[in-house]
């Protein structure tokens, strides 16, 4: 293992190998990325893997759109030799009454004034999108053609490849175990096989990335909580969008393989790092999608699973410089959508480290927006 580094990023997902690559692909030698099981353990490689535009604040469209304008390129950018299986196919998100179509027609508003193609959609123009939706169960609906799912493995490790041929370490079963400091000022990192030298370290550790922060005695405002998800058998194709609904607390979408993914919150799920999955989600799920999509309800479950959304007080990300210690960088808060930013976060980090000109004003994601303050924006588009 390297005992000197330029940069350590801790953790393995998606938002540390974006990092790492953009850091690498601007010339920055001497990166590490640590993972204390294997890449992609955490939420990356639980989630569904969709990217969508259709926000509810101006930052998280921002992200988004930026990022999916990266992912229609990746699989040349990155020069990759599988498939990140990235599919356009839109995004319906459904809305169950007057009140939330409302709503989501003001969030379509702010998404046009940022060029992103979103409509909406009366309940006969949504299923002519999806004809086995029940429109008896919805009010109206928005769609976006550009959004999208990709595979979140290859998506990954196209990421990692590219970061590899550039020179970037990976240790994986490497759990950090302090971070230390003298005179305020980061010396390196101890980990479970040893001692990195550095003054720069970036925290994208996800569900863990509190206890990371308290290594070098920041409170970050985030906990973690668990959510699950189930997949079908596979079927002939007969859904392109993801459908989802937040009053109804779901989203579901074909896979290119042919299987159903979907997935659901629970707000009164403790908060900490479980990851099981219960009766309880699968007899919710399983009345959920039969009322709202009824051929899926017929399929059987192959599998279900939990993990990680590490939420923030607004539902936004924190991707900031930490005032208070120097050289330490913070990406996490993503609160369930930090796989479809995560070309925006490697770039906004890379472009913090080596002081170069923001992408976009940083404000609305910096750790220090929730001192003393009130919250200003909050994000509601959120299952």
């Amino acid at each position: 293992m390297m005992t000197q580094a330029n940069v350590v990023i801790i953790g393995g997902g998606i938002s540390g190998a974006s990092i790492a690559y953009h850091l690498a692909e601007a010339g920055v030698k001497d990166i590490v990325v640590l993972e204390k099981h294997y890449m992609t353990y955490g939420a990356t490689g639980r989630c569904g893997a969709g990217v969508r535009q259709q926000w509810g604040t101006r930052m998280n469209c921002l992200l988004a759109k930026k990022s999916v304008a990266f992912f229609e390129k990746a699989q040349e950018i990155l020069a990759y030799d599988g498939d990140i299986e990235f599919k356009q196919e839109g995004y319906l998100i459904v809305a169950s009454d007057e009140a939330e179509a409302k709503t989501f027609a003001a969030h379509v508003a702010l998404q046009n004034s940022l060029g992103i193609p979103a409509r909406v959609c009366t309940k006969e123009e949504a299923r002519a999108i999806v004809p086995h939706l029940n429109t008896d169960a919805i009010h109206s609906a928005t769609f976006c053609p550009t959004d999208g799912h990709l595979n979140p493995f290859t998506m990954t490790d196209a990421f990692f490849k590219a970061a590899k041929r550039l020179g970037v370490h990976y240790y994986d079963h490497t759990a950090v175990t302090d971070i230390r400091r003298q005179n305020g000022q980061i010396e390196g990192v101890m980990t479970q096989h040893g001692f990195i030298k550095t003054n720069t370290v970036v925290n994208a550790a996800g569900g863990w990335a509190k206890d990371i922060g308290a290594m070098v005695g920041l409170d970050i405002p985030v906990y973690s909580r668990n959510h699950e998800i189930l997949v079908t058998e596979p079927v002939e194709k007969m859904q392109g969008p993801m459908v989802i609904s937040f009053s109804k607390n779901i989203y579901c979408q074909q896979t290119p393989h042919g299987a159903f993914i979907m997935g659901r919150g629970d707000k009164d799920a403790p908060k900490g790092l479980d990851m099981g999955s219960s009766w309880q989600f699968l007899e919710a799920m399983a009345k959920t999608v039969s009322d709202l999509l009824p051929p899926v309800g017929e399929l059987r479950v192959i599998r279900q699973w939990g993990g990680l959304y590490n939420m923030s007080p607004d539902h936004q990300p924190i991707i900031s410089a930490s005032r208070d210690v120097p050289g330490f960088y913070i990406a996490c808060g993503f609160s369930g959508h930090g796989f479809m930013l995560a070309p925006m976060t490697g770039l906004l980090i890379r472009e913090m480290i080596l002081g170069q000109t923001p992408s976009m004003p940083l404000e609305a994601l910096s750790l220090e927006r929730f001192e003393g303050q009130e919250i200003e924006e909050l994000e509601t588009s959120v299952v």
